[in-house]
């Protein structure tokens, strides 16, 4: 947090260092995924050495999850073709709003531009050979979407799940899911109704992302049911998704 001396931001425990929340997913002999172009982006693909992308997967339009965007530039360059992002109708158009340099007619020539192909989720889908279900949430009154793959699930920034949507949520094996910290949120799950969320579904391995600073990394660790913990930067496990 800027400007902040409290013990997480001042820790040495590198689990303590959070980026903007974003996850990749490098399929076996199948596509490279990226969710969300978080505004850390270039850091998190220089750091992690990302060569490859083949889609885009977008859970809602809010600064911290899209404004990595023009990066895209790049792995046009790496590909040598447009990236296809998936979204929303609503995510869409907000997407060709806040980005219409890109998405409108050029303005000017020279400079290079994020060249992307914005395909409108409207149920599920696949890309290449991986199923992906959509599923939708509510980030306070925001509709927005998670995403499962196989027996993996990925719910960021939500605040209710709708009562359709749990169902396409059972039998998972890991699931990520938001937990912003102790204290009620109006737009996020707090540790603590995330955690009843991993519950109710049952599921074996949970991590909890989009965590702020309110949360130490190791201490809140010591104190979550078993299979559960916090997400760091640099997390990588292997899951199931297809």
């Amino acid at each position: 947090m800027i400007g902040c001396q409290c013990r997480v931001c001042r820790s040495d425990d590198r689990h303590d260092r959070r980026l903007r929340p974003s996850i990749y997913i490098d399929v076996d002999e199948g596509p490279a995924l990226l969710v969300d172009t978080s505004t850390d982006l270039r850091q998190q693909a220089l750091t992690h050495g990302l060569t490859r992308l083949d889609a885009i997967l977008y859970t809602h339009h809010h600064a911290d999850h899209v404004l990595g965007f023009d990066e895209v530039r790049r792995f046009n360059a790496l590909t040598g073709g447009a990236i296809p992002l998936w979204a929303s109708p609503s995510t869409g158009g907000e997407l060709r709003r806040i980005f219409s340099y890109a998405f409108g007619a050029p303005s000017q020539k020279g400079g290079g531009l994020p060249e992307a192909d914005l395909h409108e989720i409207d149920g599920p889908f696949s890309i290449g050979d991986v199923p992906i279900q959509p599923v939708p949430l509510l980030h306070g009154r925001l509709p927005i979407l998670g995403f499962r793959l196989g027996r993996f699930a990925y719910l960021t920034d939500a605040s209710r799940i709708p009562d359709g949507s749990w169902e396409l949520l059972q039998g998972l094996d890991v699931l990520v899911i938001n937990a912003l910290r102790h204290r009620p949120h109006p737009t996020h799950f707090t540790l603590m109704e995330a955690v009843a969320v991993a519950e109710r579904l049952g599921v074996p391995q949970v991590w909890f992302t989009h965590v702020c600073h309110d949360l130490p990394h190791a201490e809140t660790n010591r104190s979550l049911p078993r299979g559960m913990a916090l997400a760091y930067d640099g997390l990588a496990f292997d899951v199931e998704v297809a």
